[in-house]
C-alpha cells in the first residue's frame, strides 16, 4: 500500500525546511512568494494533504460540528440539515450528519463517536426521552444544541417548533370544518414531538367541549410511510370509521392516503387527512395534504448559530447565555381536508 505524503516529503522534495511548508500552508504572508509558489506547486505535484486531526490537536479546537437526526429518510429532517449546514459553512466549519434511526442505542453510540472525535460541538434532534444520553455526553464538556425538542433548564440551548399548538391547529381546524370523528395517528412514544402534538389535540377537543376519549389514536412504531399504511388499514377495520384523521407527521399521513386510496375511498369526501412538517412531497401529493408547517431550515441555521456563538474563539465579549428558542407552527391548509358531510 502506497504511504501518504507527508509534510516532511514536500519539504525535502521543495528544497525547504519543514517549517517554511507550515508557514506557506498555515501562514502564507510570512513566506516570500518564490518559496509560496514553489512550495505550493509541490503540494499540488505530490498530492500532499494535510492532517486535520493532527492540526486539531495542535490548535486544541475542531472545524467539524456533528449533527445527529432522529430519520435521515424524513425530508423534515433534510431540511433542518440543509439550515445547519448552511450556517457551519458560513463560519468555515463543516458538519458530519447521523441517522440515529429513532434509536437510543444508535443515538449513544454517535454521541460516543463525537466524544472520542472531540468535535467542536453537537446539534441533536434526541431520540431518548429519557435524558440519559445527553446527560452521560454532557460529561465531556463539548457543548450541544437541541434541535427539535426544548432543553431542560440545565441542558444548554435548544431550537424547536410549539407542537403542543401544533396539535391544537390541526384538530382545531377538522372540528371548525364540522368533524366530529377524529383519529390521531402517532408514534413511538418515546419521542416528546408525538406526545406534544397529541396534547395539542386533546387541548384543542377539550376547548370543543369534548372528553378525550373523542380522540382515537392508532399508534405506530415509526414515523414513516410504511407505517402510515398500517395505520390506514387499522382505521378502515374501525366498525365506525372516522371521519378524519391527524397524522404525526407527514409520511404517516402520505401512508394513510394511499391505503384510503388502495381501498377506493376518497380524500377528503370519505375521510380528510391532517399531516405534520410541511415537507415538500405534501403539496405533490395526489391529494395536497393539508399540514402543520415547522420552519425546518431556520430551525436548523438558528440551532447551528446558537452553537456557533457558544464555541466562538475568542469568546464572545460578555460570553455565552443559554437560550431556548421556541418557533411557532403554522397551518397550511390543501386539498386534503374539508367539511365533514354529516357522518
Amino acid at each position: 500500500m502506497t504511504q501518504p505524503v507527508g509534510i516532511k516529503d514536500v519539504a525535502r522534495a521543495a528544497g525547504v525546511s519543514v517549517g517554511t511548508v507550515s508557514n506557506v500552508i498555515n501562514r502564507p504572508d510570512t513566506v516570500g512568494p518564490e518559496t509560496r509558489t514553489r512550495v505550493l506547486y509541490t503540494i499540488e505535484r505530490l498530492g500532499y494533504v494535510r492532517s486535520e486531526s493532527a492540526r486539531q490537536l495542535r490548535a486544541g479546537r475542531s472545524r467539524v460540528v456533528g449533527l445527529v437526526v432522529l430519520d435521515m429518510g424524513n425530508p423534515f429532517f433534510v431540511d433542518v440539515t440543509r439550515g445547519a449546514e448552511r450556517a457551519a459553512r458560513a463560519a468555515g466549519l463543516g458538519v458530519l450528519v447521523c441517522n440515529s434511526a429513532q434509536s437510543r442505542t444508535e443515538e449513544a453510540e454517535y454521541l460516543s463517536l463525537f466524544a472520542e472525535q472531540r468535535v467542536r460541538g453537537v446539534l441533536l434532534t434526541p431520540a431518548d426521552a429519557t435524558g440519559r444520553n445527553i446527560e452521560a455526553f454532557r460529561r465531556h464538556g463539548i457543548p450541544f444544541v437541541l434541535v427539535d425538542r426544548v432543553a431542560d433548564e440545565t441542558d444548554g440551548c435548544s431550537v424547536s417548533v410549539d407542537d403542543v399548538t401544533g396539535g391544537a391547529l390541526a384538530v382545531r381546524h377538522l372540528l371548525d370544518t364540522g368533524h366530529r370523528s377524529i383519529a390521531y395517528v402517532s408514534g413511538p412514544e418515546n419521542l416528546n414531538q408525538v406526545r406534544d402534538r397529541r396534547t395539542g389535540a386533546l387541548q384543542a377537543l377539550a376547548e370543543a367541549g369534548r372528553t378525550p376519549d373523542a380522540l382515537r389514536e392508532v399508534v405506530t412504531e415509526r414515523l414513516d410511510v410504511a407505517a402510515g399504511r398500517d395505520a390506514g388499514a387499522r382505521l378502515l377495520g374501525f366498525p365506525d370509521r372516522p371521519t378524519a384523521v391527524f397524522c404525526a407527521n407527514d409520511l404517516l399521513a402520505l401512508g394513510v392516503l394511499q391505503s384510503l386510496y388502495a381501498a377506493g375511498l376518497r380524500v377528503p369526501e370519505d375521510i380528510a387527512i391532517v399531516g405534520y412538517d410541511d415537507i415538500d412531497f405534501a403539496a405533490a401529493a395526489a391529494v395536497p395534504l393539508t399540514s402543520v408547517r415547522q420552519p425546518a431550515v431556520t430551525m436548523g441555521a438558528m440551532a447551528a448559530g446558537l452553537l456557533l456563538e457558544e464555541t466562538a474563539d475568542p469568546p464572545l465579549p460578555g460570553g455565552h447565555d443559554h437560550r431556548r428558542v421556541v418557533l411557532e407552527p403554522e397551518l397550511v391548509v390543501r386539498g386534503s381536508s374539508a367539511p365533514s358531510r354529516g357522518r
